[in-house]
């Protein structure tokens, strides 16, 4: 941001400065009549009536000649009623007020109140969203502890991102694979800190975006926990919890959203947590599930949901949640925003409608655990995509991840014998390999998306196969 200095080299009055016109100003408003805008009241606009922006700014427009003349007037007076001070005040805020727009970053009100939604609906998702949807699925003497688990990770993985998890991930290191030590504790992070979003000269309050990382940071390990829902402890739960965001979430994450990370250096098309979230969690919820073994009583007692009553209240409010997840990624209220946000309405629409169907026909009627499961899956596969790809395309790809992880769900986890309780790697995990993989796919102009005509499935599709792999 440049300061005000006159007009070339010459000072229209040398040895008065602006701030010394300032002081000029407040001394003589005490013998000068002046409005509750701070103008003499001798200085009229009864004949126009436009701002103060507009009367200061040289834009052409109806206007234009209106302006001119009330500037030209406003001096006059202010002239003759003595105030030369006031004019070299007035022009530096005329000159110098186009200049700072120019140069300085933008914190918009409407992007930042948006974005703070955003992170309150990401919450929401997690509790009680999550809390209830997984509440749900287990039995009812289960239900308490999964509650407990689910808010309890929560929290505990927000205070270790503002103590060393932020700094971790986005703190400003040049390492493809974490951020360094640099904001341990939030240092540097201030009321008047900012981040960049993705349309020059615009900026987010660091504090907004710390938070929103947070929430994606909190609901994932919780995500993890519905595979080996039922038999473990609490404590060893909270300890898992801590380590897995420590030695996986964070690199991750950094990898692939930090500009130094290498997932997003090699190119790989990520939205909104397709890797860093639901691969991430459903690959750490197989491994999880296969290394602590079955529950007691697998296969030989009823594990049936308790209340599908309760699991559809918590889908739902994943869904209204999820607009948060995928629109606010985009990091600013604009058309890409709302693209992401349609995406999340039509992908989970399809998703929720193929995973009925097929499921009617596999064994004669829908259920609503289907619908719910569907629903989810769409969430999960349009997650990486929603910012990329058109309705036709998120349709699509809602439609095809629907059948795969019913396919996983219902016959392979069966065939292989592994006890996923509650379907975390068949929806989560094989839903976000799907939507991460026909990203590259979809994103094409030619078939929806928003990539131009240099864009290359195949050349994309390999990115999107490595980011997978690394994951």
């Amino acid at each position: 941001m440049r300061a005000f200095s006159g007009w070339g080299d010459r000072q229209p009055n040398p040895g008065l400065s602006c701030c010394t016109a300032a002081r000029c100003l407040k001394s003589i408003q005490g013998r000068v009549p002046m409005t509750s805008g701070g103008m003499p009241q001798t200085c009229q606009f009864s004949r126009v009536k436009p701002t103060m922006a507009a009367i200061t700014s040289d834009s052409p427009g109806p206007l234009h000649t209106a302006r001119q003349n009330a500037r030209a007037d406003l001096i006059k007076r202010i002239g003759k009623a003595g105030l030369k001070p006031m004019l070299w005040v007035l022009a530096a805020q005329m000159v110098a007020s186009p200049l700072m727009a120019q140069d300085a970053p933008v914190a918009d009100k409407g992007d930042v109140a948006w974005m703070m939604t955003a992170t309150a609906l990401v919450l929401f998702m997690t509790v009680p969203g999550l809390a209830l949807f997984y509440g749900g699925l287990v039995r009812a003497k289960n239900m308490l502890s999964v509650l407990m688990q689910t808010m309890m990770i929560a929290c505990l993985v927000m205070v270790i991102w503002v103590l060393y998890g932020y700094s971790v991930t986005f703190g400003g290191g040049t390492s493809p694979y974490w951020g360094g030590l640099g904001k341990l504790f939030l240092a540097g992070v201030t009321p008047a800190s900012t981040v960049a979003t993705f349309s020059p000269g615009y900026v987010l309050p660091e504090y907004v975006f710390v938070a929103f990382q947070m929430t994606f940071a909190a609901i994932t390990p919780a995500l993890i926990i519905g595979a080996f829902a039922e038999r473990v402890r609490f404590s060893a739960v909270l300890i898992f919890s801590g380590l897995w965001v420590t030695l996986v979430y964070f690199p991750i994450a950094h990898m692939v959203w930090d500009a130094n990370g290498l997932l997003f250096r090699m190119g790989a098309i990520d939205f909104a947590g397709g890797t860093v979230v639901h691969i991430n969690a459903g690959v750490a919820a197989l491994v999880g599930c296969l290394v602590i073994g079955r529950r007691v009583g697998f296969g030989r007692e009823n594990m049936a949901p308790h209340s599908m009553v309760m699991t559809m209240i918590g889908a739902s409010m994943l869904w209204v949640g999820w607009f948060g997840f995928n629109a606010g990624s985009n990091l600013e209220a604009n058309g890409l925003a709302a693209l992401a946000m349609f995406n999340t309405f039509v992908a989970t629409a399809t998703a929720a409608l193929v995973w009925s169907a097929v499921e009617a026909l596999a064994r004669g009627k829908a259920s609503m655990l289907g619908a719910a499961s569907g629903m989810v899956a769409g969430l999960v596969a349009i997650t990486p995509a929603c910012g990329t790809v058109g309705p036709m395309g998120g349709m699509a790809l809602g439609a095809i991840a629907a059948a795969v992880c019913y396919l996983f769900v219902t016959v392979v986890k069966n065939a292989l014998g592994y006890d996923d309780s509650l379907d975390v790697f068949g929806v989560h995990g094989v839903g976000g390999i799907i939507g991460a993989l026909l990203t590259a796919v979809f994103s094409a102009g030619a078939l929806g998306g928003v990539k131009g005509d240099d864009y290359s499935i195949g050349a994309q599709l390999i990115v999107q196969a490595e980011a997978v792999t690394l994951t």
